[in-house]
């Protein structure tokens, strides 16, 4: 440039300037890109053994894939190499899916299809689901009104007393590093799951903000123990629980946990579900269906 408008410049900034060369590279094309997306695919935490599963070592993931697989949908990949901080308000899971199963596409939408589809955060994917296999009727899949708001119940009780024990038995990291990064991904805070939060402690003068909480850790336990032993007792020997011809979402609800609870490392919290036969059962089954409606992204396969 500076020979074009008949500048010179002098030697020593030349010389300074010669310290930074300017290098440009090619483009680094996306893998995801030249290949099409032509079939749904889940963004989840990683399973519990990377190699050989599909399933999500995450609850809220796995609630989904069971969703999508009792509602009848299969087929469906699952990846796991997208990171938190690359998901749709930084939370997994999310539905990558082809224009063409939108349900409110129109033709023109599906005809400039190129490939790359939409990404659908979570709480989406009944809408989504909806399209593909029908909307449920009023009563969601249970069996009367009655039946449909204890289901509220059960979703209450499994998502603050069991998920709260679930939670107490996770190692937490000590690493400042993974706390204050993030990307990392953290589980729900224990006192935003209880029924009844723990008061704040208080620091040493009203100068310092709150900080840590009390938790009553034998309260949380025995409403655990409370909840598994209501739960074998209410699913009995049905296929379904609350009696449902078929599966609800309440359903998918509880393998999740129940799926997690199994993989725990904490020994008293895989008892309570070990010891009732008709919950292990149950969940092996469902597990055996939800695990052959998802596949691997080819990309994430062992080599």
């Amino acid at each position: 440039m500076s020979r074009a408008l008949g500048i010179s410049l002098p030697a020593p900034l030349r010389h300074f300037f010669s310290l930074f060369p300017l290098y440009t590279h090619p483009a680094i094309e996306s893998p995801d890109k030249a290949r099409p997306l032509t079939s749904p695919t889940l963004w989840i935490h990683v399973p519990w053994s990377p190699d050989a599963d599909v399933l999500s070592s995450d609850v809220e993931c796995l609630k989904w894939q069971a969703y999508l697989a009792l509602r009848g949908l299969s087929d469906i990949a699952v990846r796991w190499d997208i990171a938190v901080d690359g998901a749709l308000d930084a939370r997994l899971p999310n539905l990558h899916v082809p224009l063409k199963t939108l349900p409110a596409a129109s033709e023109e939408v599906k005809a400039q299809d190129d490939g790359e589809g939409e990404l659908l955060p979570a709480h989406l994917i009944p809408e989504w689901v909806d399209g593909q296999v029908g909307a449920l009727d009023e009563l969601e899949g249970y069996v009367d009104e009655a039946t449909r708001d204890e289901s509220r119940a059960w979703v209450a009780l499994l998502e603050g007393n069991v998920h709260a024990a679930l939670v107490l038995s996770q190692p937490s990291s000590s690493s400042f590093l993974s706390l204050i990064s993030p990307y990392q991904h953290k589980a729900r805070p224990l006192e935003t799951v209880l029924p009844h939060p723990p008061a704040p402690l208080f620091g040493i003068s009203s100068l310092l903000p709150p900080y840590g909480t009390h938790v009553d850790v034998e309260a949380i336990e025995q409403q655990y123990r409370d909840a598994i032993a209501s739960l074998s007792e209410r699913l009995g020997t049905d296929k379904w629980f609350l009696g449902s011809s078929s599966p609800t979402a309440l359903d998918a609800l509880v393998f999740a946990y129940l799926h997690c609870i199994l993989h725990s490392k904490d020994h008293t919290l895989r008892f309570e579900v070990t010891r009732r036969v008709n919950l292990v059962a149950w969940e092996r089954r469902v597990q055996s269906q939800v695990r052959s409606g998802f596949r691997l992204v080819p990309v994430l396969r062992p080599s």
